[in-house]
């Protein structure tokens, strides 16, 4: 557990470094990963994962064929959703964020339960459930192509102010 947290924190952090600060005029550019590292990096990934998949699956039965199923549905579920779950994640860069931000969130649930700290999942579930949530909204607005606009209520306009209104706001501040 403490090492897949680990893990997942620090590439997740290299991850969200590189997608914010972007790729750097540098000395010394940045050699491609080898195969063989890309492939151990996905094999640690399917580790952590299918790991976390059993453990919830003996926590929620104690029946073996349910377990199985559950892991296995779990696989095929995954298989089937990443592209279109990929594609949809290529469009909107946004979400590549949030997905690191998850697994930031995973990575520090799994540390926390090396030592033993139990976090419960409700909790989890509700922090992810309302990022997405926000970033649904967020998505929604900016795929009108319209600004966010405050009502008039909230919108002072030059016409209903008061003449000096400006000046006098001024000095009072001074």
């Amino acid at each position: 557990m403490l090492g897949g947290g680990l893990f997942l924190i620090g590439k997740a952090t290299i991850e969200i470094h590189d997608r914010l600060e972007g790729e750097h005029d540098s000395e010394s550019p940045r050699a491609a990963p080898s195969f063989a590292a890309v492939i151990l990096q996905i094999m640690l990934l399917d580790i952590v994962f299918s790991l976390d998949s059993v453990i919830t699956a003996v926590g929620m039965s104690r029946d073996l064929p349910i377990m199985v199923t559950a892991v296995v549905l779990a696989v095929l579920v995954m298989l089937f959703a990443s592209k279109p779950i990929s594609d949809i994640v290529e469009r909107h860069p946004s979400l590549k964020i949030l997905a690191l931000a998850f697994l930031l969130l995973i990575g520090a649930t799994l540390v926390a339960e090396a030592f033993h700290v139990e976090i419960p999942r409700g909790y989890i579930y509700a922090a992810m459930g309302f990022s997405v949530f926000v970033e649904v909204l967020n998505l929604r607005s900016r795929s009108r192509g319209e600004p966010v606009h405050m009502r008039e209520v909230y919108v002072k306009s030059e016409e209903t102010q008061a003449p000096g209104a400006d000046a006098e706001a001024e000095s009072a501040s001074a």
